[in-house]
């Protein structure tokens, strides 16, 4: 038996003698069936045609995506604090190298991911480090492979330590949730946002979405309770989905004109 992933979305399934006849996640409009076809592939697969490259961002903070890309191309990122790692979102291909030079760092004692899109082989992961998993209860529904390391919280924000807080931001999915890391940017905060929250191409700015992939906007109500949700939150520093796509300085102004900016064009005045 073998745990088929998704090629699509890179989503890891339980394993079976067969592929799933459908993924779900891909199913639902915010996502789409590759145009190929529902296809899967395994984790051995992928090791024998991919690697995984690590980048530096900042002090204690470092990216990791996979070379060639894979699904939907997000990186994970591993924030270095004293009482453990925190690995924040995921990416499918896990290695004996990426374990080892993960160990060289730390190691990793918690995971948390932002949004089901991200989810991908994250048990593989925990199995490796023996870290829980932290997701928003509201996407229970959404893990497709469930396991007892997968720990489900409730409420609107969950401290981690050493100054990390998942703050859940809903918009792109009821649970949609964003790391706080306040000793980011040299002590001026940085968020931590997957694609709840998307930095754009000018690099100051950012967007939100309920589907990325199908280009179906948000409402102007979910847009406030994200900047709400936010407020309490200082951070000079956004950290989205893919390298490159990072506000360095003023953020949290950036974030909040982003905001007014959307609702102005959404709205009839």
């Amino acid at each position: 038996m073998a745990h088929y992933i998704c090629v699509t979305c890179g989503t890891q399934y339980p394993a079976s003698e067969n592929p799933p006849e459908r993924c779900p996640i891909c199913n639902d409009e915010r996502q789409y069936i590759g145009h190929n076809g529902q296809q899967w592939t395994t984790l051995e697969t992928l090791q024998a045609k991919h690697k995984n490259v690590f980048r530096e961002e900042e002090t204690d903070l470092t990216g990791i995506a996979s070379e060639p890309r894979f699904a939907i191309g997000q990186r994970a990122m591993l924030v270095q604090s004293p009482q453990g790692n925190v690995l924040w979102d995921c990416i499918t291909l896990i290695d004996d190298e990426t374990i080892a030079r993960i160990n060289e760092l730390g190691g990793i004692s918690k995971i948390a991911i932002s949004h089901p899109h991200y989810y991908s082989s994250m048990i593989e992961w925990s199995r490796a480090f023996d870290a829980p998993i932290y997701i928003h209860e509201a996407e229970r529904q959404w893990v497709m492979r469930p396991d007892d390391a997968v720990q489900f919280w409730q409420g609107e924000t969950l401290s981690l330590g050493d100054g990390l807080t998942l703050i859940r931001c809903g918009g792109h999915y009821d649970g949609s949730q964003v790391l706080h890391w306040v000793d980011g940017a040299d002590g001026r905060g940085a968020l931590l946002t997957g694609d709840t929250i998307v930095v754009v191409d000018d690099r100051r700015y950012v967007t939100f979405m309920y589907s990325y992939a199908n280009l179906i906007p948000l409402s102007a109500s979910k847009i406030r309770q994200i900047i709400t949700a936010l407020e309490p939150f200082d951070y000079e520093r956004v950290y989205s989905y893919r390298f490159g796509l990072e506000i360095k300085k003023n953020a949290k102004a950036g974030v909040e004109y982003s905001a007014q900016r959307y609702i102005n064009a959404i709205t009839d005045w």
